[in-house]
């Protein structure tokens, strides 16, 4: 077969790991040949392709981001993006698709695949918030770069007798937050799922302030106050309709000192936690996930998304990757509030 893989969304470490096992299976095992889309759904929308081989792809595994570059393209928000779609791929004798992406790349593939494209799925996202599997490559490596932030900023808090608080990524879900905080020894750790109250954070800061310790508080972009709404940067919508988010930590801060009159302080990690070289974990999980996409593929297994369950990589419908979000379990949470204060 002559197989197209993409990678689109947001880039995060491990997508390379993919790519590199996608083809050297389906080369080495299988026969087949590949074709590389580059910039996510764009590149089947207007014709943009690269060249993947053994030789193309060797010496990728370490690398961050995507050789194959990214988008948050939307090819149902463009008129004919479909049609233009099925039209490339019959001109360049494209037989199916690998999909390497979060909600919203599965979400356009599980779509394409109802309107007759063969489609396998391959789940990635730093928030770890896709359904029907445990977890998904790079958010081991987004936590850990979190958890190395904290470490560092423990040690200029209890300097300065500052309060400083983490802003990490989570739209919806607090998977991020969670485990950074958890590992990272944090105050407290507010997340989409669960409003807070600010009234509550301040006595989990003084009562730091207590000890010889000063407060670390990490909290997700799409966490929300009890008191208001949802912090953004502007109102602008990408193509899947989402606000930019960012600026509840630099709001946290300011109701911190305003109540408390001490000085509190915010580091945005921001995109710090996409890029750079993968966990071992990501690499791991990256390079199994790729392995069963191109079996699945060979198999002509199509309409479905690798998944990990446990320690076995299965397959499940590609439809219920998106069906829901996968967020944080309250008695998760509950079991990390031991430690708040």
């Amino acid at each position: 077969m002559r197989i197209g893989v993409l990678t689109g969304g947001g880039d995060c470490p491990g997508l390379n790991a993919v790519i590199r096992a996608v083809v050297r299976k389906g080369v080495k095992e299988y026969g087949h040949e590949f074709v590389g889309f580059r910039d996510g759904w764009k590149g089947p929308l207007e014709g943009l392709t690269k060249p993947l081989n053994l030789e193309t792809t060797r010496g990728i595994l370490p690398r961050g981001g995507t050789i194959l570059g990214s988008s948050r393209t939307n090819p149902f928000k463009i008129e004919n993006g479909v049609e233009k779609i099925k039209e490339n791929l019959a001109k360049m004798d494209i037989d199916a698709l690998i999909a390497i992406g979060g909600e919203d790349t599965l979400g356009v593939a599980t779509k394409l695949d109802a309107l007759g494209v063969k489609v396998i799925g391959v789940p990635k996202t730093i928030d770890n918030d896709l359904n029907n599997t445990d977890y998904t490559f790079g958010f081991d490596t987004a936590v850990n770069i979190a958890v190395e932030a904290i470490d560092r900023l423990h040690t200029t808090a209890e300097s300065h007798h500052r309060t400083l608080i983490v802003e990490v990524m989570g739209r919806h879900a607090g998977w991020i937050a969670l485990h950074s905080g958890l590992a990272g020894g944090a105050t407290c750790i507010l997340i989409p799922e669960v409003p807070f109250s600010v009234e509550k954070v301040c006595e989990w800061v003084e009562s730091r302030y207590k000890s010889s310790f000063a407060p670390i508080i990490v909290i997700a972009e799409g966490a929300v106050p009890q008191e208001g709404d949802m912090i953004t940067k502007d109102q602008t919508l990408d193509a899947f309709g989402h606000v930019k988010l960012s600026g509840i930590g630099d709001w946290l801060a300011g109701q911190i000192e305003a109540k408390t009159g001490k000085e509190a302080r915010t580091s945005v990690l921001g995109h710090i936690q996409r890029g750079g070289t993968p966990t071992a974990f990501d690499r791991v999980l990256a390079t199994r996930f790729g392995l069963h996409a191109i079996t699945a593929a060979h198999e002509g297994d199509w309409g479905k998304m690798v998944a990990l369950h446990g320690t076995n990589i299965v397959r499940v419908p590609l439809a219920t990757a998106t069906e829901k979000l996968k967020t944080v379990d309250p008695a998760l949470y509950k079991e990390a509030e031991i430690f708040f204060g």
